[in-house]
């Protein structure tokens, strides 16, 4: 079974964010590396303009009337099995370009795929994508945990399925700070050198990556064999006929 990774460096700068999207990567990839494939997202130099609820995408097939990246991120994130966000801390949450995206992916995701689903439905069809939320900020206590939440609740509300590493480093998701440190690429730097909590931070975000990876072969492997039943209900659809393609190579 094919498992496609897609990693998302959900700051605006190439740094710290990135350093630990890469470490998740390198687990994802250890699962098989023949049967993984993996590619990243960046959002530096990237723009993307707030949702301004106007209903457009509902109207037009899931597209926005904006002009800016998002189609591009949107595209990336529906053909992905697993999505690995890794991001830094900005005013206890996500950072803006982001939180962008994400309320316009929620949005746009009725237009997409209500004419799929019975008539007069009002849900989103059963998505079990594996989400992975890696989070790191300057201070220790910044609000780490409180943005992974945010992450989780975006996971949920997509119909998809949040995983974390293991304990006892990874409770919720992955998170790290840079001990005061404002370099780029402190993280990396502090790893190397042995800090205790830059390692951990660098192990639990090897292991959600590797988690993540074998979540999706879980699901996949239990939506072929529960394929009978689930057929049944149309919110199924679009994920079984998803999986059973990638399982026929087409």
């Amino acid at each position: 079974m094919k498992v496609i990774v897609l990693g998302i460096n959900g700051s605006p700068r190439i740094g710290n964010s990135q350093f630990l999207l890469e470490c998740a990567i390198e687990g994802a990839r250890e699962v098989n590396p023949e049967s993984v494939t993996v590619s990243t997202y960046s959002f530096k130099k990237k723009t993307f303009k707030p949702c301004v609820a106007c209903s457009y995408c509902v109207k037009n097939n899931g597209r926005c009337f904006q002009d800016d990246d998002f189609e591009e991120l949107q595209n990336l994130w529906l053909k992905s099995d697993v999505i690995i966000y890794s991001v830094p801390v900005y005013h206890m949450s996500v950072p803006g370009q982001l939180k962008c995206f994400i309320d316009r992916l929620g949005n746009s995701m009725f237009g997409r795929f209500l004419p799929e689903l019975p008539k007069g439905s009002t849900t989103l069809p059963k998505q079990l994508k594996v989400i992975a939320s890696i989070a790191q900020g300057i201070h220790i206590f910044s609000g780490q945990e409180h943005t992974i939440t945010d992450l989780i609740n975006h996971a949920l509300v997509m119909q998809c399925v949040p995983v974390t590493g293991d304990l006892w480093e990874s409770y919720i998701g992955a998170a790290g700070w840079t001990a005061n440190k404002i370099e780029k690429y402190c993280l990396r730097k502090l790893t190397r050198n042995g800090d205790m909590d830059a390692n951990v931070a660098a192990r639990s975000s090897k292991l959600i990556g590797r988690r993540s990876v074998e979540l999706s072969l879980i699901l996949q492997a239990g939506l072929l064999a529960n394929e009978s039943l689930l057929e049944k209900d149309p919110i199924y659809a679009y994920i079984l006929d998803r999986v059973k393609r990638k399982e026929k190579g087409s």
